[in-house]
């Protein structure tokens, strides 16, 4: 019997050995957290529950396949890999579905959002990109980088899903920063940037001939929401009111009033943040982020341990990405940013998102289980 334990033992460990067990407990403790607040805020639906934990089920499948793939056969793959994403971004233009665009493509057994995939496969093309030349990099690998990311930008654009653009965008630009870009390229793109995002909003002809009334509203609610109250402004207000009345400690489990009376909206997907802080207070929502924190400073961590340039690119840009998600949705239910429909990873319902996230956790997994040798 000793004999037939250790040898599972062994076995188990065989298989697991790839796995960044710090990492992997943080992720498993969000996920516990995003499954016990889901079922609040669904109003204990469990077939919603199952159905999120299948998600992780496959996410966490993908996450262990990915961590035993050394990054050399990663980097091989990476322009197919970001080529073969681009499709679905075009598909979804001509045969996507959605509420405010084309976001989702319908597959039958459930919806697939093609712009999840950039998030893994930009910052793997992008590093890819950088670590083909001596860093820092030179004007040429830089404008090479640049139209590796404006591509999917532009079609995310166009389905029009401004947050997830914006946050896949950002994720190239982490890998440029990562690679030794000097400051001054930021903040000569950034205050462009800002210019002209700037002078296309005062341009009457842009308002209202390039952006959508959703988008216009979401605009004008982020400058005052109480000039909508009833309308515009009422996802923001009952946010921060379900966010105020969580105090220090929360309502407790399951009793939070403006989520279960249906004043906060979209409450198991974009704003479910917002039920956290009301049922579990500051604590709860100071014991999430201090997750998050771990896991993106775990990120970072392997990041810096990394054995060449496409390996430590690729695992810092994707933790510098799970913070500005972290960040924009936080910012967004508690009426510091515009809501953009960006969800809060690993918390709010959705499949593709879920996935995508933890597959990306498993190539930096795969960067931290075989950083051996010099770094380059």
């Amino acid at each position: 019997m000793n004999t037939i334990l250790r040898w599972l033992l062994e076995l188990l460990l065989r298989f697991t050995r790839t796995l960044d067990w710090p990492l992997l407990g943080a992720l498993l403790a969000l996920m516990g957290i995003g499954l016990a607040v889901l079922h609040s805020a669904s109003g204990q639906n469990m077939a919603l529950v199952q159905s999120q934990g299948a998600r992780y089920v496959v996410g966490l499948g993908a996450m262990w396949l990915l961590s035993r793939i050394p990054p050399p056969p990663l980097r091989r793959a990476t322009p197919v890999f970001y080529g073969l994403s681009l499709l679905p971004l075009l598909a979804v233009l001509v045969v996507g579905t959605g509420r405010s665009g084309a976001h989702w493509i319908d597959l039958g057994v459930f919806y697939f959002q093609p712009a999840e995939l950039m998030k893994l496969s930009l910052p793997m093309m992008a590093a890819w990109m950088l670590s083909q030349a001596p860093l820092p990099p030179r004007f040429g690998p830089v404008l090479a980088t640049a139209a590796i990311i404006a591509m999917p930008t532009g079609l995310i654009l166009l389905q029009p899903d401004f947050g997830t653009a914006m946050l896949v965008a950002a994720s190239g630009v982490f890998a440029l920063y990562l690679a030794g870009l000097s400051w001054g390229w930021f903040v000569v793109a950034g205050a462009g940037a800002a210019t002209a995002a700037g002078l296309a909003l005062l341009a009457p002809i842009s308002w209202f001939s390039f952006l959508r009334p959703y988008q216009q509203d979401r605009i004008l609610t982020f400058r005052d929401p109480q000039n909508d109250p009833l309308g515009a402004g009422w996802n923001i207000i009952q946010s921060k009111i379900a966010i105020g009345s969580g105090g220090l400690t929360g309502q407790g489990w399951g009793e939070g009033t403006q989520s279960h009376l249906n004043y906060v909206p979209e409450h198991t997907t974009d704003f479910i943040f917002a039920v956290l802080a009301e049922e579990f207070g500051w604590l709860g929502v100071a014991t999430v982020l201090a997750l998050y924190a771990f896991v993106i400073g775990r990120c970072l961590w392997i990041a810096a341990e990394a054995r060449d340039a496409y390996a430590r690119i690729l695992a810092g840009s994707l933790g510098l990405a799970l913070f500005v998600y972290v960040v924009v949705n936080g910012g967004m239910v508690s009426g510091l940013l515009p809501v953009v429909g960006v969800p809060m990873p690993l918390l709010s319902f959705g499949g593709t998102a879920a996935v995508s996230l933890l597959a990306g956790l498993g190539v930096v997994m795969s960067v931290g289980a075989h950083a051996q040798g010099k770094k380059r």
